[in-house]
């Protein structure tokens, strides 16, 4: 019987954009405000991004054909989008027309009136918001226009739903964005919410690392998701290009 989940699953975070290089030095400097113009779904990767980006497709393009990633489901953000594109362009897909995927429901976390604010930002223009995340915790707090973490968790209960009754026995890589990494770990280990914040605290997501999942039918009563790795930054290393971890320019408070 073909299975109704991915054989395999990766799910990356975006090469380093120019928000990620802003919202630095925005910290650096002790503003209030994030220098990012347009939209934050067309901020772009940055020069470093695409090296990171290159430098992973070839990690998967070193596999056999028989463990490259056949589906690329990707954030309709530019830097996903470009992240999954560099990754196919340096070979990193099984082959050159592979099923390319945008699904929104991958988009980094909403913050709503928070939006470019620094921490520093977001105390001295919205105490109010800082006090309601210090008492609900970053799990709930949900700002004004924007999503908690419980949100961004829904949105994705039903994409991996879609994934699974899409691509079922399939190699599936998934580009998206730092809080939507640990919402999929939430989901497909079954974690509490003291778990993954756990998890969170640790360290950040870094730039183009990747976490693997192998689907393992005889784990649990139905079969599961089995981790083998969490933010492998190897496919870097391994170049020598430098790793990056800072969060996305509109995730001060994420």
């Amino acid at each position: 019987m073909a299975s109704s989940w991915p054989d395999r699953l990766w799910i990356v975070r975006h090469g380093e954009s120019a928000g990620n290089v802003a919202r630095e030095a925005a910290h650096r400097a002790g503003l209030h405000m994030i220098d990012v113009e347009g939209r934050d779904v067309d901020v772009p990767l940055s020069r470093l991004g695409e090296r990171q980006s290159r430098a992973l497709g070839r990690w998967f393009a070193a596999m056999p054909d028989c463990e490259r990633p056949e589906v690329i489901v990707a954030s309709p953000y530019l830097r996903a989008r470009r992240t999954a594109e560099m990754v196919g362009e340096a070979g990193g897909f099984v082959s050159d027309r592979p099923e390319f995927l945008i699904d929104e429901r991958l988009r980094e976390k909403e913050f709503g009136i928070l939006d470019r604010l620094t921490t520093l930002g977001i105390r001295e223009r919205h105490p109010d918001q800082a006090e309601f995340r210090r008492i609900l915790g970053k799990f709930y707090h949900r700002p004004p226009g924007g999503e908690s973490w419980c949100d961004t968790i829904l949105r994705l209960r039903s994409a991996i739903d879609t994934i699974g009754l899409r691509h079922g026995g399939r190699r599936v890589l998934v580009v998206s964005h730092q809080v939507v990494v640990l919402c999929f770990r939430y989901l497909l280990e079954n974690l509490s919410e003291e778990e993954i914040l756990a998890i969170d605290r640790e360290a950040d997501v870094a730039n183009c690392s990747v976490t693997a999942y192998r689907y393992d039918p005889a784990a649990g009563k139905d079969g599961a998701f089995v981790l083998e790795f969490y933010n492998q930054t190897i496919p870097l290393e391994d170049e020598g290009v430098p790793v990056t971890s800072e969060p996305d320019a509109k995730a001060a408070a994420s």
